[in-house]
């Protein structure tokens, strides 16, 4: 099934007061698919993560990427 892009345009300002239109941002509907398995088990990294912070709010992003990181490293070590 192919995806779908959408371009978006604002115009910008330059240096010298022209309005010119900003690049186009290309954004696809379907977000990159993960291996099989892997958002869970980034998922549960990340809530291990939570949990050993004493379940302290407001670190979602900086738990998921955290976890993220671990994930692939340890991916990445299995495969050498």
């Amino acid at each position: 099934m192919p995806t779908r892009k959408t371009t978006t345009r604002k115009k910008t300002t330059s240096a010298k007061g022209k309005v010119r239109p900003a690049p186009a941002i290309r954004r696809t509907e379907n977000p990159i698919e993960l291996p099989e398995g892997m958002w869970e088990r980034i998922s549960r990294k990340a809530y291990e993560l939570w949990e050993q912070r004493g379940r302290q709010d407001g670190n979602a992003l900086q738990d998921w990427l955290e976890a993220e990181e671990i994930v692939m490293e340890e991916i990445h070590e299995s495969r050498e």
